[in-house]
């Protein structure tokens, strides 16, 4: 597999992730790159030895130079996917893209005709699927070790400090710019659900609110920001706090700092703050997504699943409790407790998980794993390889945009009649 070329569209955290696994897993070697921000395109190109005619400021010019590679890596800011995602599809370019597939319907509908028009493999980074823990699960599933699922709980726990980096001061903190916090985090989940339960829900319904980061709950003598702010000490969303911290830890340098400044000195970090979007009060900025939502599911053999954003919580691995005729599962990302209402048994399974959550950790394996997954079906030409295609990743988009209308109209939502499954 050491033959995959790829192009890498889209310089940023997401996109150099994939393309460092590949190269130092030895599975692929990127060729091309097309970034706009001249820092990350230099460095880009320096770390991966592309050549110079091949280093491109705009995806148009990339594309413009025909097929470079065998396969291409789209990580640029959500709103930006479709443009390359169909140009570069109908160039026969095989593809990995970030979640979302795009921002509304229509787009993600083209980009999945693109695929299926072209013959190409296209994979949605939807890497929950591919984790160690994710796989035991579906096993246990399948196996019949609880019988047939009744009933699934689930809570994804965004983070304090998480949320207020990537959902209030970053690019995600807005709907008009970005997407519903349900599309733009979450869609992770809703496909992973889908994935657990084999089908798409028939109704759904949901609440969510933007209850906390508002102008309302700025505390008195709250500054705009962090730098120079009297109550930054005993601030749970402490700027200063997040990021100073960052400094000596090479993971978390890589993410969240990186976000907020490439130079990862104190005088830099601090200049950032100063005068960036990262050192904003977290009271004093333009966000709109929620800061937490629910979501409820019925599938079309009557089994039923809650799901729970917040971003009130620690970072860590999501939590889930499925629910079986002969028995249930508790899972915490690590471990799998099983307990068999047959036996009165409990056992409990290691989901060989070693890694943590976040982006910086690899999301429990989850990134290494995909990208393992895309080279080798683009490598042999096998697409079983990969957990969903195209289609089924805009079905599962499809789920979230149901369950936006259903929160946004307070009604609930039959799948069916949105012709869309």
């Amino acid at each position: 597999m050491s033959g995959v070329t790829l192009a890498l569209v889209g310089a940023g955290l997401r996109g150099r992730s994939y393309a460092r696994h590949a190269l130092s897993a030895g599975t692929g070697r990127v060729v091309a790159v097309a970034e706009p921000d001249p820092y990350r395109r230099e460095t880009t190109a320096t770390e991966f030895g592309i050549a110079p005619e091949h280093v491109y400021a705009d995806w148009s010019d990339l594309a413009a130079a025909g097929r470079l590679a065998d396969a291409v890596i789209i990580a640029t800011q959500d709103r930006l996917h479709t443009g390359p995602a169909v140009r570069l599809a109908d160039l026969g370019y095989h593809i990995l893209l970030e979640k979302p597939m795009a921002t509304s319907e229509r787009e993600a509908s083209e980009i999945a005709d693109a695929a299926r028009r072209n013959g190409i493999m296209l994979a949605v980074c939807h890497v929950l699927r591919y984790t160690p823990y994710t796989r035991t699960l579906k096993r246990l599933l399948g196996d019949g070790r609880i019988g047939r699922l009744v009933s699934v709980q689930h809570l994804e726990p965004v983070g304090w400090w998480h949320h207020a980096h990537s959902f209030v001061r970053g690019n995600w903190r807005r709907e008009d710019t970005s997407a519903p916090m349900l599309l733009t985090k979450s869609c992770h989940d809703i496909d992973w659900l889908v994935h657990l339960f084999g089908e798409t829900p028939a109704k759904i319904s949901s609440f969510g609110n933007l209850t906390h980061f508002r102008a309302e709950e700025r505390p008195p003598g709250a500054a705009d920001r962090c730098v120079g702010c009297s109550i930054e000490p005993d601030c749970p969303y402490s700027a200063k706090r997040l990021y100073l911290g960052c400094l000596g830890d090479p993971g978390r340098e890589f993410w969240p700092l990186s976000a907020v400044t490439e130079k990862h000195t104190e005088a830099d970090v601090l200049e950032a703050l100063r005068t960036g979007p990262y050192g904003r009060c977290v009271y004093a900025c333009d966000n709109t997504v929620v800061d937490h939502q629910v979501v409820n599911m019925e599938f079309p053999g009557g089994a039923t699943c809650s799901f729970t954003m917040s971003a009130f919580t620690p970072m860590e691995h999501r939590r889930t409790r499925l629910l079986g005729t002969h028995g249930y599962i508790d899972g915490d990302g690590h471990t799998l407790r099983l307990v068999d209402f047959r036996t009165g048994g409990e056992e409990s399974i290691d989901g060989r998980t070693g890694s943590g959550p976040s982006a910086a950790d690899g999301h429990g394996g989850g990134d290494e794993a995909l990208t393992d997954a895309f080279l080798a079906a683009v490598s042999t030409g096998d697409p079983t390889l990969l957990s969903s295609d195209a289609a089924a990743s805009l079905a599962t988009h499809r789920v979230v945009w149901a369950a936006e209308r259903a929160r946004t109209t307070n009604t609930v939502v039959h799948l069916d009649s949105l012709g869309a499954m």
